[in-house]
């Protein structure tokens, strides 16, 4: 690989990006014009598996963010749902069965927060005695 370099760099991102965009992984390599050998060697490229890692957590962040942009019309929404009369009683029992789920997973995660951070205040507080 030595003798590559900036260039090598830019055909492995490149072909990271096309690994994000692409059905599979010869039309990752097709489409940034690699074998697909060459594409399944690079995936075992400890420094490669860490740069596509990343590059899906960063997909995969954003996508999240755009499910999290539309919450509160959900939320308002599984309401509405919920207490309209002219709801079908199963779709009525279904909508209050998600507030249900969604608010004590909500509060189960926020004890959990208070939790980790008591446990890291006591461990700060620990290290300094």
């Amino acid at each position: 690989m030595k003798g590559h370099g900036t260039k090598f760099g830019r055909k492995m991102e490149a072909a990271i990006a096309a690994l994000l965009t692409q059905r599979n992984i010869d039309e990752a390599a097709k489409a940034v014009g690699l074998s697909p050998n060459t594409l399944l060697n690079w995936m075992k490229v400890p420094e490669f598996q860490v740069a596509y890692r990343d590059a899906r957590k960063a997909a995969f962040s954003q996508a999240v963010a755009k499910l999290q942009q539309g919450a509160t019309a959900a939320a308002t929404t599984l309401l509405k749902v919920m207490v309209d009369q002219s709801t079908p009683a199963s779709v009525k029992v279904r909508a209050a069965e998600c507030v249900m789920t969604h608010s004590a997973k909500a509060m189960e995660i926020e004890d959990i927060e208070a939790r980790v951070s008591a446990l890291e205040l006591a461990a700060g507080t620990q290290k300094r005695a």
